[in-house]
């Protein structure tokens, strides 16, 4: 399960060429590397998109001990965007890391403006504002992910340790990224149900998107209402607004029920966990986030940033997956799991990154 789940280097296996690592010292000593990080719409912790990012960016300041720094716009627009930038690189930040596909259109200005600074944008490569133009200088790197495919083994393992019950999503804006989780979910979940004997439903009363990243008391109303229509299992792939999942769930586990979240983008176990030492999330629909920001941060201080490209992480190169410590899944789950992520690893299992043919 180790092998298959946990992406040891998630970057470092697409090719040689241009992810060599060296060694946190010998990184260190050559190092006059500044990173900075612009929060997206949601906190810095959100216990999802950005902390994961920040949490990737903290540990290589504490490995290669370097000067790093955070800003939150005061606003989302592009120009939001391009002034917290600007005031990085005014303060001497020389790598700048956006977590998010809104800042697209900021870094496509951003890149010529600023051509001596390294840019890493997640989930998003820079274009023009009407979509008409992409390009992607020297200076910036893209990343992509799955997030179908990690969404494909979190509903399998969910419907594999429930075998019948309601399940529900709730997703923040309703972007490709949370698409694909979504999309990912269903399919893995009508594949317990066609392969393996379950029974689980999902209601489209009880899959939907809030629409922001960031309103806790939204998410944790939505969830109350999923509940009481009696979803055993919500897939909360919405940054501040699945903090408020997990808080209503948190609540009812309190008072005796039996409710669970799934967490999304990084590991959320421990969000979840109540007085008594255990937890309300299941697991964990993974994207590996901090390893993104780590090792574009190392591969720079070492002369290999690949700058000028788009990164594409899948199960192919563990780019995705579920936690490898799940201790709210039987071990025959976890084995099932794993053999699931071997077949999308050679291909013999494919998960559509689209929305068709799902639960209606």
């Amino acid at each position: 399960m180790k092998k298959l789940i946990v992406a040891l280097c998630i970057l470092a296996v697409l090719t040689s060429a241009v992810f060599a690592g060296g060694t946190a010292e010998g990184a260190a000593k050559k190092s006059n590397l500044r990173v900075g990080m612009v929060t997206d719409a949601g906190t810095i912790d959100d216990k999802s998109f950005n902390q994961g990012t920040w949490e990737g960016i903290l540990r290589a300041s504490k490995d290669f001990a370097l000067d790093v720094k955070y800003l939150k716009p005061a606003g989302t627009t592009e120009a939001d965007y391009l002034k917290e930038i600007g005031n990085l690189v005014d303060a001497g930040y020389n790598m700048v890391i956006c977590p998010g596909f809104k800042f697209e259109t900021a870094l496509f200005e951003a890149q010529d403006k600023y051509p001596n600074v390294k840019f890493v944008i997640l989930d998003g490569e820079p274009h023009s504002a009407d979509y008409s133009v992409f390009r992607i200088e020297k200076n910036v790197v893209g990343v992509y992910w799955a997030e179908h495919e990690s969404g494909f083994l979190a509903g399998l393992a969910a419907a594999l340790q429930f075998k019948n019950g309601n399940f529900g999503f709730i997703g923040g804006m309703e972007i490709p990224a949370v698409q694909k989780f979504n999309w990912g979910f269903q399919q893995g979940v009508k594949y317990a149900n066609a392969n393996h004997g379950a029974n689980v439903v999902m209601k489209q009363e009880n899959n939907l998107y809030q629409g922001t990243f960031d309103d806790i008391g939204a998410g944790q109303q939505i969830a109350a209402s999923m509940y009481d229509r009696g979803v055993d299992v919500i897939f909360a792939a919405a940054g501040g607004v699945g903090v408020g999942v997990i808080n209503e769930a948190k609540n009812r586990a309190a008072a005796g029920k039996k409710v669970w979240v799934i967490g999304v983008d990084v590991d959320q176990y421990s969000e979840g966990v109540m007085p008594n030492g255990k937890s309300i999330i299941l697991t964990s629909a993974m994207k590996y986030l901090d390893r993104a920001s780590y090792d574009m941060i190392e591969n720079e201080l070492n002369g290999r940033f690949p700058g000028g490209t788009v990164l594409h992480l899948d199960a192919t190169n563990d780019g995705v997956g579920i936690p490898v410590e799940n201790p709210n899944l039987d071990k025959s789950v976890t084995d099932e799991v794993a053999r699931a992520y071997a077949m999308l690893k050679s291909g013999a299992i494919k998960v559509a990154d689209t929305g068709d043919g799902l639960f209606k």
